[in-house]
């Protein structure tokens, strides 16, 4: 039997070589659904799993989320200046970490924070923490070299903006990958975010990113070599007014603390969010959207199927006078009804098993493309649910190839000699 299929799937290679590449696209359009959807959102929750609280002005939580976490520029409202040093000065709070944004460099964006931001997101795999205003620590990603220099410019990625020449960092560490945007970003003492932008008080309404106004100052004094030079103060976190930021990410001590700390937050110019809370509402419209996905891929994968049953049948009719033949050799009904439908069925298998290879290499693909471009890993992995999903789809095949099978069963020997 099995050599008798063999020789006719070498006869006919060219058309079983196209079915099988047919029900592979349709298979692999909704496997990439699946696994695209899933690896956005385990990739989004291992970015935020670092971060207990956000705080921030009033305003949107979920853009709040993709600046102060994705880092994804916005112009965001500025907190009350005493809201950092208040936060610092809790009981309840572990760690209150600011986070002011709004420079740039080579496509990289420079975060303001201060060296616990560093502990939070797993240490360094080389050099040094934060001693000096000047001093920057880069994200694995970020190809700069410990001891190289650069100038930061405020604007926009992609866009012209206006070179800080008074500013020049200097790279002493190296963080650890993290699988996150701030693998591409560039860390930088917020104390020298603020005197970089002293001088640009009128754009701190709109940029919000760069987090810096009403920082007191001499106009007269030079930001030059001794700038990157002065010690990092970290005084001035405590001080009730200083600049203020765009966001603050909290450590909370206990659970209980969190909530705390989230409803106390929560009044009209501020904002406290959990990230997990603003993520499931993210997913939840994202899973719509796959379900709205899936119904497309499934339509398809339909349309694909009762294409090729079709196409089976009318191959299986054009092949009766050598079903008849095998059964005027004395060949029994099941055996050739068998013959059919297997070798049917292995041709629609082989093309859903191929199908899920394919969903899963064009999804590591775009996945690999995305992490690029926004730092954040996307795992692309099978769960058991998927083999489930596969074994169901090779038992609707193997139902839906009876359908042959029968017309093979059906014929009578002297019926298929005589056409």
């Amino acid at each position: 039997m099995f050599h008798f299929i063999l020789a006719d799937l070498r006869r006919n290679w060219i058309g079983a070589l196209i079915l099988a590449f047919l029900i592979a696209l349709a298979t692999a359009l909704g496997v990439s659904v699946t696994l695209q959807e899933r690896a956005l959102r385990l990739g989004s929750a291992r970015a935020a799993a670092a971060f207990d609280l956000v705080v921030g002005a009033a305003g949107s939580e979920t853009q709040l989320i993709l600046s102060s976490i994705f880092l994804q520029p916005a112009p965001l409202q500025l907190l009350p200046p005493a809201t950092l040093s208040t936060l610092r000065a809790d009981p309840r709070v572990e760690n209150a970490i600011p986070v002011g944004f709004g420079d740039f460099v080579g496509g990289y964006p420079i975060v303001g924070t201060t060296g616990d931001a560093i502990g939070m997101l797993g240490g360094l795999a080389g050099g040094e923490g934060f001693s000096h205003l000047g001093d920057a620590i880069v994200g694995s990603q970020v190809t700069r070299d410990i001891g190289d220099s650069f100038h930061p410019f405020h604007g926009s990625v992609g866009e012209a903006g206006e070179v800080h020449a008074h500013v020049e960092y200097r790279v002493v560490g190296r963080m650890v990958p993290t699988g996150t945007p701030w693998d591409r970003a560039i860390l930088v003492p917020i104390q020298s975010v603020w005197a970089a932008h002293a001088d640009h008080d009128h754009e701190a309404e709109t940029a919000g990113l760069a987090a810096v106004a009403h920082v007191p100052h001499d106009h007269g004094h030079d930001h030059g070599p001794g700038f990157a030079g002065d010690p990092v103060d970290e005084a001035a976190l405590l001080s009730a007014d200083n600049p203020g930021v765009p966001a603050i990410l909290v450590k909370p001590k206990s659970i209980a603390d969190a909530y705390n700390l989230r409803q106390q937050y929560r009044t009209e110019t501020t904002l406290a969010v959990f990230p997990g809370e603003v993520l499931t509402r993210l997913y939840g419209t994202l899973g719509d959207a796959r379900r709205v996905l899936g119904f497309v891929a499934m339509g398809a994968q339909g349309l694909v199927g009762a294409a090729i049953l079709m196409v089976v049948a009318v191959h299986v009719l054009q092949r009766r006078r050598q079903i008849g033949a095998l059964r005027a050799f004395g060949a029994p009904r099941p055996v050739v009804m068998g013959m059919v439908w297997l070798e049917v069925f292995m041709l629609v298998a082989a093309g859903v098993i191929a199908g899920f290879a394919i969903g899963y290499a064009i999804v590591r693909a775009i996945s690999s493309h995305l992490a690029k471009s926004s730092g954040v890993a996307m795992p692309v992995e099978f769960q058991t649910a998927d083999l489930w999903t596969l074994a169901g789809l090779l038992l609707a095949c193997a139902i839906a190839t009876l359908l042959p099978a029968l017309i093979a069963y059906r014929q009578s020997p002297s019926q298929a000699l005589r056409a």
